[in-house]
Parts: structure tokens; sequence; C-alpha cells
């Protein structure tokens, strides 16, 4: 049995006081996005005043907005992004879902950026993931779950078909560029505050909004919002760092997996980064590449040469250097990578430990898996206890380890992130031991697939009839639940 847990309850969120204050101030970084030309609208169709009519008594939620926005000043009307097919109720099938190559012809400069960075593969790295198809399709087509913030990313026209069947008619979501200037108003304001990020990049594997709005950063950014401090005062958003100047194409040093190529000069660093790559599936058990890897690549999920990784540091370094000392900046960059080592030899070990069970014959090759290896990829699919504490490791706890620190929330940083690695595996220590008290599942040498048949249980010893001793309880992992026995410590 598995130490008992103890979970810390939620950090304190002071800006949730002010998370839906959009009052966008001027600022040493709100400076506006780098001047791009805009094309002249299509002309729009002489019926078009009559959506307005129309839909001013069914939906008047979305004319208010259209009203409000910068589409409507010039003379961006609703047939210029939906079409002219669609004129009464009886076809309102026919009205076009917008794309981004529909936001294109006005504003060619931001989408072509959009189209290089991390946001426009989203969706392809969604549907690359193993168990996407086991999930519900409220989840993924339906977008109330991966899909409701994995939709920013661009779609084939196959994805889109598909989208249009799910949903029975529209396509619905398949705009992306309304993720972040939400419609009808589509604006920049908007989209420029901290709070636009706020519904995707939270919650249980990339929690920066909260790292973010209990970090310095975002705390001086509420308190401008609330009119604390002055205007001009510096107050970095995530658009600041992420988006310098107005730049769409979103993309960090490390990316989502903080893995890169090529490999470190430090040799336990670039042993436990294989180990990692080999339970991503991008390596095999053996170090070779495989199919995943062209996923990688085509994903843009990781920089795989030194000189996109370098690029992107140096281009997040500047923007430190706005208010910090060029050293001072260069250290804080320098101690998230740090982190990523140091956590990466924990997870290493975690992988480590659950790969020899299968290796040994304790774990049972899964017939979807590739190999008889643990497989972080499967999330909440991973097929026994021990994986699934190791999926939370990498996807939960390893994340907030090294975006707690690079994001400067130094609670996230230890006891979210490295506090609750140490304790992941001490549990998956413990539970390996377990397993490894009981018969293996599959005789070492024999396959994967050829189980041994179960060995009959041996009949009980006589025992006087004197003798009644209580079952003994064998605890794992220490004298009490939840605190580890005298195992040596991790190094780092």
């Amino acid at each position: 049995m598995a130490p008992i847990r103890i979970r810390l309850s939620s950090s304190l969120r002071f800006v949730l006081l002010v998370s839906v204050i959009f009052e966008a101030g001027a600022s040493v970084f709100a400076a506006p996005e780098t001047a791009a030309p805009v094309a002249a609208p299509p002309a729009s169709t002489p019926g078009a005043s009559a959506c307005v009519d129309c839909h001013a008594r069914l939906t008047p939620g979305i004319v208010n907005d259209w009203k409000l926005s910068k589409h409507r000043l010039n003379d961006v009307d609703c047939s210029v992004c939906h079409g002219s097919d669609h004129t009464s109720a009886a076809d309102a099938a026919k009205a076009k879902m917008p794309t981004p190559e529909t936001c294109g012809a006005c504003h060619a400069t931001q989408v072509e950026q959009f189209s290089k960075g991390k946001h426009a593969f989203a969706w392809a790295a969604m549907e690359a993931m193993p168990t996407i198809h086991w999930q519900p399709m409220a989840m993924i087509e339906g977008m109330k779950g991966c899909g409701g913030c994995h939709k920013i990313g661009l779609k084939s026209d196959e994805d889109i078909r598909k989208l249009s069947d799910a949903h029975g008619s529209g396509g619905f979501g398949v705009a992306s560029c309304d993720s972040c200037h939400t419609r009808h108003t589509f604006s920049v304001d908007e989209a420029r505050q901290p709070q636009a990020c706020q519904t995707c990049h939270m919650g249980f594997d990339h929690p920066q909004w909260e790292m973010y709005s209990s970090s310095k950063h975002g705390v001086r950014n509420a308190l401008k919002q609330v009119g604390v401090l002055a205007p001009s005062a510096a107050a970095p958003t995530c658009q600041t760092c992420h988006m310098a100047k107005g730049n769409h194409e979103v993309r960090t040093a490390w990316g989502f997996l903080a893995v890169r190529l090529p490999m470190p000069q430090d040799a336990q660093w670039t042993a436990d980064r294989t180990t990692i790559l080999q339970a991503l599936g991008v390596l095999d058990p053996a170090g070779q590449p495989t199919a995943r890897l062209e996923v990688v690549k085509k994903a843009d999920v990781a920089r795989l040469d030194e000189e996109s990784w370098q690029k992107e540091r140096d281009r997040m370094a500047a923007v430190c250097r706005q208010c910090h000392a060029p050293r001072f900046a260069a250290e804080q960059l320098q101690a998230g990578d740090d982190m990523i080592r140091q956590a990466d030899h924990l997870m290493a070990e975690g992988i480590r430990t659950v790969a020899a069970l299968y290796a040994d014959g304790f774990l049972k090759k899964p017939a979807s898996y590739a190999a008889a290896f643990p497989d972080l990829l499967t999330f909440h699919d991973a097929p026994t206890p021990i994986e699934q504490t190791l999926f939370v490791m990498y996807l939960e706890h390893r994340m907030r380890a090294f975006q707690g620190t690079f994001h400067a929330s130094p609670d996230y940083a230890l006891w979210y992130g490295w506090s609750e690695m140490q304790r992941d595996l001490t549990e998956i220590r413990a539970m390996a031991e377990d397993l490894r008290r009981r018969p293996a599942e599959v005789p070492p040498g024999a396959g994967p697939e050829k189980a041994a048949p179960p060995a009959p249980p041996e009949p009980p010893a006589p025992k006087p009839a004197a003798e009644k001793k209580k079952p003994r309880k064998i605890q794992i992992g220490g004298a009490k639940p939840g605190i580890p026995g005298p195992a040596d410590p991790t190094p780092n």
C-alpha cells in the first residue's frame, strides 16, 4: 500500500478581485502592436443591414457587441465574415463560419505570425495524443474539455468537416482568433489583458495564470488595473513577455514539454532526458527515434536544435532587460534551466522504476502500448496505479516546478512542484516494492504477452489449537502514513 498523501490547499489569489476588469491603461509595457498594413475589407452586400435588423431581435447580444467593435466603425458588417448566402431562418446553415483565413483578408501580418507559433499547432497536438479518442466527445469535438482551448489551433478542411458533422451545423470553433479577441467585439484592448489568457493557461497541467497572478508581476498589474499603481508603472503581462511588440508568433525556448535537442554536456542530465524522451514515446526503449518524433516536429512543441532554442532565449532575455539588469535577467532564466535539470533527475528515477517493473515481468504490457515501457502521454488512461502516479508527477508536478520558477512564483515552484515530485517518487518506490512482493505477471524473458499461469496456492501449515495470532499489517514507506522510510535521498 502507498503512503497516504495530504494535499496543500489552493493558493490565495489576490487578483481574482479584479479578474473581470479590463481597463486598458497606458504603460511602458502597453505599447501598441507593431504597425501593420490593414487591407480594406471586402465590400458588404446591399442586404447586410437586414442581418442587423433580424439579429437585433434574435441574438441582441451579438449585435450589441458588434456595434461596440471597430468592425462596425470600418463598415465590416456580418456579410464580410459570414457571407451573404444566409438570408432567413430557413437557411441559417448557409452562414459561413470564419477561419483565420477570413481574418487574414484584413489582418495578414497577424495571421502570418500566428500561423508560425505554438497556438497554431494546438489542435494538431491534441489530436496526436495516443488516447485522445478515448475521451468523451463533448470534451474534444464538443469543446467542453481539451477542445475548448485547443480549438485555437489551425484546422484542415477535414478537421472542419468533422466539427461540422459533430455540431450538426456550422462547424463552430474554427476561427482561432476569437479565442483571445472574443466575438463579436474582437477587441485588441481585451486581448492585451492577462485575463484573456486565463481561461486556458490555468489548472492541472499548466497553471500559468495562478503562477503569474501570485507573482510580483501579476500583483503589480492587478494593482494597476484597480488604480493603486499609476498607469505608467512597470507591470508585465503575459503579452509583455510572450507577445512582445504585438508579435502573434507565441513561442518559448523550452516549449510545453521542457525537453529539447541537442543533448546537454552534463552526462547525468543527458541520461535523464533520454529516459524522459523514451517515456514520451519519442525514443523507443532502445533509444531509437519513433514515429512520435515526427509528430513533435510537426507540432513544434520542442526546440530540436541549438539555434532555435537560443533564438527564443535571446528574445525573452531582451524583454527581461526592459526592467532588469542583464546579469540579473540571465541568472533568473538560468535558475529555470537548473530547475528543469533537477526535476528531470527525479522524473527519470520514477520512470526507470516503473520501466524495471515491466522488464522484470511485474507489469504486463497493455495491448495499446508500442513497448513494455511506461507511456506518459496516456495521461489519466495509464493502466496501473503506479503509472497514474508517474503521469501526475510529470504533467502536474514537474510542470509546476519549472514553470513556477520561470513565472517567479516561489510557492508554486517549491510546494506545488518540487515538493510534490519528491512525494510522488516516494510513493512510486513504495508501490514498486509492494509489486515486487507479488508473483510476476510475466516471467522475465517470456515476452510481454506470455503471462505465466498462476501458481496453485500452498496449503496452510497446521498450527497448534492454542495459537491465535492477529494478521500482520505490513506498512510500506515508513513508520507512519505519508512519512518516507530511511531511503537514501535523491542526489540533486
